[in-house]
């Protein structure tokens, strides 16, 4: 069992370390630039652009996981029809909710304008990150759905692949626009932008090298039949709740960072880099959850269903433990990767206990939500989430007066914790019964 989840694990693994590459080389990029006393301004601007994206994206984010529950039970099952029928119908889906985001770009930026507050200017330079990179979304959305199909097919290595790509052709083209052209943040946007139509069009080409034989199981109108459309949406909707809890507490988080006194919007944005690192770390064991629980779920092996998840949570443990001690002693080192301005890392190191415990209380979290995607029981991921989104707020508005960005760590890190232990005690009987 270790050898199959680490064989799906750590190409997941590379693949989702490359996935905040994304925001980090352009974190890094603009925390290098030398514009008299901006770099704050840019970094914080990079942050806003993101969280926006984030907002967006996000509660989107059931194309993925959705898409890739129901397939890895089509795979279990053995029924590539109905795997190709989920694939056109979350491809059909991810198009129309692309172009609906464009056109409302406008509308999205006025909405930023009413909760972000504009200081040092710093909303107007993400707002020109944002108009540029609005027009990836149809590229975004749509690797969204073609990868949540590839990770139900088990096949965890051609996200990698494309990952990579992906990186590669984002740091080449943002240096290029940066430095060569001197384009500062719409530089940065618009290599990104490039980056995720490449990884579109090499997804496709490879889907047609390794599954173009499924080409004949095609069908539009089975795939959008209403009763098939609604099952899709009836099952995705806690996802998709599930999903507008975690934008919120993570859009929270920057919005109340921008409240604070300056720079703490920028430290913050830092900070949580290095969850954003340990989250798509850890995520790479939770889409082995959700191929290998999907798959025994529809074949119905309830032994090796509770067999694999006994060892994906011990895998998770011990990650968890690795974590910590990186951050302990190399943390400091992290920041100045993404950061030559001393004293933001003299600021953020104040704040670097509490990033330390993220990895012991976030782990369960993170593994479940893959267990139960994969199950497609997502209604405990919603009322676990639910109960601790409210613990966030309850804090942080409590100690708020009394610890300013401190309690604004502290809400987090129990939001983290209450997700684990919710999920975990709400399953119990669901996953291992006999």
């Amino acid at each position: 069992m270790n050898k199959r989840i680490l064989s799906l694990a750590l190409p997941n693994i590379i693949t989702n370390i490359t996935v905040p590459l994304l925001g980090m080389v352009d974190t890094s990029i603009v925390g290098h630039l030398d514009t008299e006393g901006s770099t704050i301004d840019y970094i914080g601007a990079i942050s806003v652009g993101t969280m926006i994206f984030n907002f967006i994206y996000w509660n989107f984010g059931f194309l993925r996981m959705g898409t890739s529950g129901f397939t890895a039970q089509s795979y279990g099952a053995r029924d590539l029809k109905e795997s190709m029928n989920i694939l056109t119908r979350a491809l059909f889906i991810a198009l129309l909710i692309s172009f609906s985001l464009i056109i409302l770009q406008y509308p999205i930026s006025l909405l930023t304008r009413s909760f972000i507050e504009n200081k040092n200017g710093v909303l107007d330079l993400g707002l020109r990150y944002f108009f540029i990179l609005i027009w990836a979304a149809p590229a975004t959305l749509g690797m969204y759905a073609l990868k949540g199909w590839l990770i139900g097919m088990q096949d965890s290595k051609t996200p990698m692949y494309i990952a990579i790509m992906i990186n590669l052709v984002n740091i080449f083209f943002s240096l290029l626009f940066v430095i060569k052209f001197k384009m500062k943040i719409e530089g940065v946007a618009y290599g990104t932008l490039i980056a995720q139509y490449s990884g579109l069009i090499t997804t496709i080409v490879f889907w047609q090298i390794k599954y173009g034989k499924l080409k004949k199981y095609f069908n539009l109108k089975e795939s959008i039949n209403w009763h098939k459309m609604k099952l899709f949406f009836k099952v995705n909707s806690d996802i998709f709740l599930r999903t507008c809890c975690l934008i919120l507490v993570t859009t929270y988080f920057t919005i109340a960072s921008s409240k604070m006194e300056y720079p703490i919007l920028a430290v913050n944005a830092l900070l949580m880099q290095l969850f954003t690192l340990f989250s798509y770390f850890m995520d790479g064991f939770a889409y082995a959850s959700e191929s290998l629980c999907g798959k025994y779920y529809g074949a119905k092996d309830g032994k090796n269903l509770r067999k694999s998840i006994k060892y994906i949570l011990s895998w998770g443990l011990g990650i968890s433990l690795v974590f910590m001690v990186l951050y302990f002693f190399f943390g400091e080192n992290l920041l100045r990767l993404l950061t030559d301005k001393e004293h933001i890392i003299m600021a953020a190191k104040d704040y670097m206990g509490w990033v330390l415990l993220i990895p012991l209380t976030g782990f369960v979290a993170f593994l479940y939500d893959g267990i139960l995607i994969g199950m497609t029981k997502s209604a405990i991921m919603r009322n676990a989430i639910f109960i601790a989104t409210a613990l966030f707020f309850i804090l942080f508005f409590t100690l708020n007066p009394f610890f300013s960005n401190s309690a604004l760590w502290i809400a987090f890190i129990t939001y983290l914790l209450g997700r684990s232990v919710f999920m975990a005690v709400f399953s119990r009987n669901l996953i291992f019964k006999k």
